[in-house]
């Protein structure tokens, strides 16, 4: 997690508090270091955020104090509910567990009647869950593909062909059945899709390609453009 995420989510942590809350439990909760916590509080008291407290008696944050408000109307408010619940279905356990954070962290922010939308149970995603894939954890992917770092796929094609596969990560589309990584192979020098469900297993390596993300994207989805007129909306998952 990012220092700037990480400040964020303190003081989020430290608004909804009833009592004081300590170094441990914030560290815990966002699973870093207890010494990062001490820092992170330390920088927010001198960026003159009301945090008050110290170490062993745990942290407060006085009255008066409150990010900018989020308002929603009622049509945004049911997308969020429906974007969510979408979230459920796909077999990333990260993001699962970011919706249910984001849920909360809405609702503790808007007014009662946005919230009593929020919870109804009247919008729901329907349809088969993804499973989490065996061999391949989808939030490596991304921050792969956030950070430009290169990864190296043990990977089984259709006809049960392994072979090891050394990718630049471009994209991840969430299907019903699985998850499909788009990523610029260099041993076939083009993009290829790997289905998540094929993948044995997946390694960081020490190699980046920052600055070429973007462009490489932009071959895809002008390939992607291309086949789509061709009939095919969507990459092969086979």
């Amino acid at each position: 997690m990012r220092k700037a995420s990480r400040l964020f989510e303190i003081i989020q942590i430290l608004r909804l508090a009833t009592r004081p809350v300590t170094a441990a439990q914030i560290a815990e909760t966002l699973e870093v270091t207890v010494r990062s916590i001490y820092r992170d509080i330390a920088a927010l008291q001198a960026m003159r955020v009301p945090i008050e407290g110290g170490r062993g008696i745990g942290y407060i944050m006085r009255p008066g104090f409150d990010l900018p408000p989020l308002m929603f109307s009622i049509e945004e408010t049911e997308a969020i509910v429906l974007a969510l619940a979408l979230l459920e279905r796909t077999g990333d356990e990260e993001l699962k567990e970011a919706a249910r954070r984001v849920n909360q962290k809405i609702a503790g922010a808007i007014p009662a009647p946005l919230r009593q939308a929020l919870h109804s149970k009247a919008l729901h995603a329907w349809g088969s869950i993804a499973p989490p894939p065996s061999g391949l954890d989808l939030a490596l992917v991304r921050r792969a593909i956030r950070d430009e770092q290169k990864l190296i796929l043990d990977y089984r094609d259709e006809l049960g062909r392994a072979s090891e596969r050394t990718i630049r990560p471009l994209a991840l589309i969430y299907y019903s059945a699985t998850a499909v990584v788009v990523g610029w192979c260099e041993l076939r020098q083009a993009i290829r899709n790997f289905r998540a469900d094929r993948v044995e297993g997946c390694a960081e390596t020490q190699e980046h390609f920052r600055g070429e993300g973007d462009g490489l994207r932009d071959l895809w989805i002008s390939g992607w453009r291309t086949s789509s007129q061709t009939g095919s909306q969507l990459p092969s998952v086979r």
